[in-house]
């Protein structure tokens, strides 16, 4: 028997071979929190019968069924690829570096379409038994990654699903050795692409990653439940630096409105040979939207500055992570 609350609950993780086809789950990710629930529109008839002064249970129906929720974790040094892959659209295999056991994942931006995930989560009872909830066609609609000083890197998924099947058996969670990557190990740094440098005084960054779908495709012949989502406008990626004020660079690209590439890096422990751990998102053109700094009293001064990735005309928005995975 498992423990009869949160901590006996596991997450487990497989690419779909097509949209809303369980496969078993593959990956099993530590998780901090998640919400994923199985959501229905129902109808009720309003038919007015002589003497009834209630609505029967009978004439309820259930019209519609999908899928909405998200799950909160610790970006880790392993098992990380399916989702970045489900939120990024390019299908990736892992590249060997050299003859070591370290292997580079390159998630550049593309559309996602065929990129779903089956998502199975074991919930338990208070009694120790733990339910299975498996989540059909998932398609991640939006990410968002956050360091801060003293932290971890930790990352929010937001999902959007076909169906929940409860018939499942729930698999044995299994789980690799891995790190958290945290603050001790971030970079953050801008310039011209390629040749960025460091910026110093951050304390805060984050980036999110939204991926616009129409997400309402349900049709006759369909049983009550939705098409495969398309996506149905520009990829939206923001994000935030907070900083103290140790000079003027950010600044001056606010008032400048000019473009400037962001690398934000975390370098872990060494795998083989110079191959070390590593988690990096590239953004090749970003733009400063507010925040300038002000000043608030007698403390260092500190601010926020908001700012916007933009296509840069030649190179995509990518996340690259390297790991001891040899497969997603």
């Amino acid at each position: 028997m498992a423990i009869g609350s949160g901590l006996g609950a596991q997450i487990g993780i497989a690419a779909e071979g097509s949209y809303g086809t369980y496969q078993a789950p593959t990956v099993y990710p530590e998780f901090t929190k998640e919400s994923l629930v199985l959501k229905k529109t129902t109808a009720q008839s309003s038919g007015i019968a002589a003497g009834r002064l209630m609505a029967l249970s009978s004439r309820r129906v259930v019209t519609q069924r999908e899928v909405a929720g998200s799950i909160e974790m610790e970006v880790a040094s392993r098992g990380m690829g399916l989702l970045l892959q489900a939120l990024m659209g390019t299908t990736v295999t892992p590249v060997q570096q050299g003859v070591t056991t370290a292997y580079l994942q390159t998630h550049t931006l593309a559309d996602t379409a065929g990129k779903s995930l089956t998502i199975q989560k074991g919930v338990p009872l208070a009694t120790g038994t733990v339910t299975d909830k498996t989540f059909l066609g998932c398609k991640v609609v939006s990410a968002e990654f956050s360091c801060e000083a003293g932290g971890m890197l930790t990352s929010t998924f937001e999902f959007d699903g076909k169906d929940c099947d409860e018939t499942k058996t729930l698999a044995v969670a299994s789980y690799v050795a891995a790190a958290p990557f945290h603050f001790g190990q971030m970079g953050l740094k801008t310039g011209t692409y390629s040749s960025e440098t460091a910026l110093n005084g951050v304390r805060k960054a984050s980036v999110k990653i939204e991926r616009a779908q129409a997400t309402d495709r349900f049709y006759a012949n369909q049983s009550a439940l939705k098409a495969e989502p398309i996506t149905n406008d520009l990829v939206k990626v923001t994000g935030s630096i907070e900083m103290d004020y140790v000079a003027t660079t950010v600044d001056d690209l606010h008032t400048s409105d000019g473009p400037t590439s962001l690398v934000w890096e975390f370098i872990g422990p060494i795998i083989a040979s110079t191959y070390a751990e590593t988690f990096r998102i590239k953004l090749p053109a970003i733009k400063i939207d507010d925040a300038p700094p002000t000043v608030d009293g007698p403390a260092v001064v500190r601010t926020s500055y908001n700012f916007t990735a933009l296509y840069d005309g030649t190179n995509p928005v990518a996340i690259e992570y390297m790991s001891a995975d040899s497969t997603l």
